[in-house]
């Protein structure tokens, strides 16, 4: 369950963001384990994602080091990187944003909010990076990296270097971080720190931060005295369209026996890079079935922490009342909206209220002209025969 520990919101008044960039405003994850498992194949090694934790927010060259070390082998921190260096400069082109860095960074340069971007990547590794997003460059007072400072994070130097070429206090800064690392060296500079943990169900490593949120749509600028987004409209928020489609399959069981709620399960096979890119939570949208027509429909997407479930998830529930089950047949979604992140519930009857409350919401907003016109997009009805 994410947390806030902010117990006096209104006091927490900052006046500049530094923000970090692999993890936190692009979805890096996996072009790092794409590299990864071509590099270690050729060793006769195989990736499994296991180093994940203690590479994440760590330098390049530190990166390299715990990969060596881990899977024994016989090559030094600098050959290794002279070999994936130019395997990650062919992937940089396609690295997207994650969802909610774009609206952010446009929102607090609509406002003039001073924004720094402090990554423990190289200089010009993230002027790389950046130069694909457009409007991005232009947007940072202030860009450095981990090759500019002495000791890279959880070493506070790179934020309080980032503070002095604001002209702020450290005190009125606020840190945006997915690592362990980077929360850490927010914290040590004295500053203000929210954390997005880019590793799943690890939120209990975070507590060190003053607030964790499950994803960037989640950030509240209000709470730290800066201009709020106004982009909410009757509590959802309108995202890019996402496009999910396959065969109803047999899922958990607890749908309709345990919730009363009939669920129904799609698979995720394709859809697993999209479902990693997106952030967990609960969305809406319309659903087209083969043979039955088009539905209103809200969607759970990641582990559901009340039943804890092992694998990212899409659960829709679509709402109408359907007299028979549906499986096999073949289903398509349209999500264009966010209500809420994922969260976990004291007893299963308040976790059930919330789901009717979902259902509410996005009956409502699904009426709205924003939301109705995507009922009528081709990918609906386009079914196989």
């Amino acid at each position: 369950m994410i947390k806030s520990s902010i117990s006096n919101p209104l006091k927490m008044v900052v006046s500049g963001v530094i923000l970090d960039l692999d993890g936190t405003l692009l979805h890096t994850d996996g072009i790092v384990s794409d590299v990864l498992k071509s590099f270690l194949d050729k060793y006769g090694k195989q990736w499994d994602g296991r180093e994940a934790l203690r590479i994440t927010g760590k330098t390049p060259y530190e990166s390299a080091a715990v990969i060596i070390e881990d899977y024994e082998l016989p090559c030094t921190s600098t050959e290794l990187m002279s070999q994936v260096s130019p395997m990650f400069e062919e992937r940089w082109c396609n690295i997207k944003a994650l969802p909610g860095a774009n609206r952010l960074i446009k929102h607090f340069t609509g406002h003039r909010v001073p924004m720094a971007l402090a990554s423990n990547s190289s200089r010009e590794n993230i002027e790389t990076k950046i130069s694909f997003h457009h409007g991005w460059k232009d947007s940072f007072s202030v860009i450095i990296g981990s090759d500019e400072v002495t000791t890279a994070k959880p070493s506070p130097e790179i934020f309080l270097e980032a503070a002095k070429r604001l002209n702020l206090e450290p005190s009125r800064c606020l840190v945006i971080e997915d690592s362990v690392p980077g929360v850490a060296a927010g914290k040590a500079a004295g500053m203000k720190v929210i954390a997005v943990p880019s590793l799943p169900k690890k939120t209990n490593l975070y507590s060190s931060a003053d607030e964790v949120i499950n994803s960037l749509l989640d950030f509240q600028p209000e709470k730290w005295g800066l201009p709020p987004f106004e982009d909410w409209v009757e509590n959802t928020l309108p995202i890019n369209p996402m496009y999910i489609g396959g065969p109803v399959v047999k899922g958990y069981g607890r749908g309709s026996k345990v919730l009363g709620i009939p669920t129904a399960n799609l698979s995720t096979e394709g859809y697993s890079d999209v479902l990693l890119e997106h952030p967990s939570g609960v969305y809406f949208g319309w659903a087209g079935l083969s043979t039955r027509g088009i539905f209103k429909m809200v969607a759970s997407i990641g582990w559901n922490p009340f039943f804890d479930n092992a694998e990212k998830t899409i659960e829709p529930w679509l709402l109408h009342k359907f007299h028979e089950d549906f499986y096999d047949e073949d289903l398509r979604l349209v999500l264009v909206g966010y209500i809420r992140p994922e969260a976990n519930f004291p007893n299963l009857e308040s976790l059930i209220a919330k789901i009717h409350e979902d259902g509410r919401i996005a009956e409502r907003a699904l009426d709205l002209p924003l939301y109705s016109k995507y009922r009528d997009d081709q990918y609906l009805k386009q079914h196989d025969a």
